[in-house]
């Protein structure tokens, strides 16, 4: 099978399961989805979720969230932890956006990514979900999903995102990013991942992640999967 092969079955199945799919990440406005991707840095999106309602409770704008103290801010979202670093920067792109933007987060990749706190993977992201902008962000589900699939070496996140962008339609982008997180935890995670129920590896992946968990499972007898 080739990688176009695993591409076009890949989107097919991840249609069938996910034919509308949400932001997962809660926000009202560009701001509030860049500060809440800002925390989610090695927090899970649930736990952001749970913190977010607090912080946006006390400021949901640059002009307010510039005028709380960063020991404030760092208290509040404490929870998603690296918070002295976290809030430090939620206060300061405030700033800058209130100085330089008038308030408004700008449809501006370049201009996103100078700002701190956000790399290119958080830039992505608001461009993509609060712009509707095509854009493939890869977080960690996405880096392991790909290189299970061998639609990507696994080098890098910046390989795998190019490999992604070559591979899969541009006008598909925005929301096969978002299936593919939602597969991941659901049916692929890091660790204990289960190929009776992870279809889409047993399917299509790497023969040497089938084989390692074949033998590790020698027990279990397997679908064959669709690899010539």
């Amino acid at each position: 099978m080739t990688k176009k092969q695993k591409a076009e079955y890949t989107v097919a199945a991840l249609e069938r399961l996910y034919p509308s799919i949400g932001i997962p990440l809660d926000h009202k406005d560009p701001y509030t989805l860049l500060i809440a991707v800002l925390l989610s840095a090695q927090c899970t999106d649930a736990r952001v979720n749970t913190v977010t309602p607090n912080l946006f409770k006390k400021a949901d704008n640059p002009l307010k969230m510039s005028e709380l103290p960063v020991d404030e801010i760092r208290a509040i979202i404490k929870p998603c932890g690296l918070s002295p670093r976290k809030s430090k920067a939620v206060s300061e792109l405030s700033k800058r956006l209130l100085n330089e933007k008038d308030g408004k987060v700008p449809v501006d990749m370049e201009y996103l990514e100078t700002l701190p706190g956000v790399g290119h993977k958080t830039a992505s992201v608001v461009m993509s979900q609060a712009f509707g902008i095509p854009a493939f962000p890869v977080d960690t589900h996405i880096h392991r999903l790909m290189f299970r699939w061998g639609l990507s070496t696994g080098k890098n996140v910046e390989v795998t995102e190019r490999d992604a962008k070559r591979l899969f339609p541009k006008e598909l982008w925005n929301k096969l990013h978002l299936q593919i997180i939602y597969y991941g935890r659901e049916y692929s995670p890091a660790r204990g991942f289960d190929l009776r129920k992870d279809f889409i590896t047993r399917n299509i992946g790497r023969k040497a992640v089938i084989n390692k968990w074949m033998k590790k499972y020698p027990e279990i007898k397997l679908p064959s999967p669709l690899l010539d």
